[in-house]
């Protein structure tokens, strides 16, 4: 089915839900509305950007990990294995969607003392009982699977090899946007510059070109930018763009195996990409970001992330730099996990934003969420609320221990 051209200019004035934000959380919302037996109301996307040049999607590591520390975090990334893993059946089984390859060498997190040894142990009992397969081992069962590590100072690591990697986000993304569009989703090239509000209820959407729009349920999906949707209802959500940077190097020495995803003591994370290896993480010093800052300090590179890799991996002391960028982590100040749910008083203004990083891999389980949210008013299949806006305004952290 060929798609029309995106137009700015929206065919209704009126339409049942409006997603503000169209990259990879939007779509995902889109999507899954459209194919919930329950709801066939009206979808209007809007995005400011068609070419998603500067999202967050566009910049993204694209990986999926269950090692975490929180119940819900690691049965939103289980069901993200399995959407990835099953993608053309979960898309009706067309046979022009693509397979989405899922990279299962897993995360390493690798500790240098004994109290974060504990922190790993303790998360690894709770994945275990959720049917991760993650595995804690000691400094010499690390070095008989994997000898290319220098393994000074650590004391053991966590390390799950079975849907844990990387995917091919990208592919996702493409097509839950060409899916949403066949069944029905008007994707518009526009910006959502202001709304109306009559006391608990968001009226309308007014976009950049004038247009007022009336809406049943606004979503959300601004990425680093949620604040400032929110706040044209009114609202607030501790959400801001923070600096991520990537660096791709080829390496002179060819490892024995894949190199996991693996998170140093320092900070730095670093992993096998095909050809390529792929290495990243926070600068030392994180203020946020100009919504427009892009701009990259090519000085980490040098200073921060190479000396870290180089020690942790020896042959990586050889390596030139093929590729770098910089991307924004939607991050939540309160406590860097996701925020989906309608507003505690505002209840047809519904969240999911302030990912973190964790965006991609929780994409399905969010998508499917939002839309039992606008279909039913509540969750169904797995139960968000705890990742609700009700903590936000309580200013009560859900903390989760395994924050990368």
């Amino acid at each position: 089915m060929k798609l029309p051209p995106l137009s700015s200019e929206p065919k209704h004035s009126s339409y049942d839900v409006v997603i503000v934000g169209g990259a990879m959380i939007g779509s995902s919302a889109a999507w899954f509305l459209t194919d919930n037996p329950d709801f066939n109301g009206s979808v209007l996307v809007v995005e400011r950007d068609p070419s998603y040049e500067w999202c967050s999607t566009a910049h993204t590591n694209s990986c999926i990990r269950q090692q975490f520390s929180n119940e819900i975090n690691v049965r939103i990334s289980q069901y993200g294995a399995e959407f990835v893993k099953n993608f053309r059946d979960f898309l009706g089984g067309d046979p022009d969607v693509p397979d989405v390859p899922l990279h299962s060498y897993g995360y390493m997190y690798l500790a240098d003392t004994e109290e974060f040894g504990a922190v790993l142990r303790e998360n690894q009992k709770i994945q275990a009982d959720l049917g991760a397969g993650t595995r804690i081992l000691s400094p010499e069962e690390i070095a008989k699977d994997y000898p290319f590590y220098n393994l000074d100072g650590i004391v053991l690591a966590s390390h799950n090899p079975i849907d844990e990697g990387y995917f091919e986000g990208s592919t996702m993304f493409d097509w839950w946007r060409r899916k949403a569009r066949q069944n029905g989703v008007e994707y518009l090239t526009n910006e959502v510059v202001a709304m109306t509000r009559d006391g608990d209820k968001v009226q309308s959407v007014t976009l950049k070109t004038g247009e007022v729009i009336s809406a049943g349920t606004v979503i959300n999906a601004s990425g680093p930018r949620a604040v400032l949707t929110a706040r044209m209802a009114g609202l607030e959500v501790p959400v801001e763009p923070r600096r991520r940077y990537t660096f791709i190097f080829d390496c002179e020495t060819e490892l024995p195996r894949a190199l996991p995803l693996t998170i140093d003591p320092s900070g730095v994370h670093m992993r096998d990409d095909g050809q390529y290896f792929l290495c990243g993480g926070p600068p030392d010093d994180d203020p946020a970001a100009d919504y427009d800052d892009f701009s990259i300090d090519h000085s980490l590179w040098e200073e921060k992330y190479w000396p870290a890799i180089a020690n942790r991996v020896p042959a990586f002391e050889r390596v030139k730099v093929v590729n770098s960028w910089v991307g924004h982590y939607a991050y939540n100040t309160l406590d860097q996990n996701a925020i989906i749910g309608p507003h505690t008083e505002v209840k047809n203004f519904i969240f999911v934003n302030g990912f973190s990083g964790h965006g991609f891999q929780q994409s399905p389980a969010m998508g499917r969420g939002v839309a039992e949210l606008v279909a039913y008013g509540e969750f169904r299949a797995l139960d968000l609320s705890p990742l609700g806006y009700e903590r936000i305004e309580r200013g009560e952290p859900f903390l989760e221990k395994a924050v990368i």
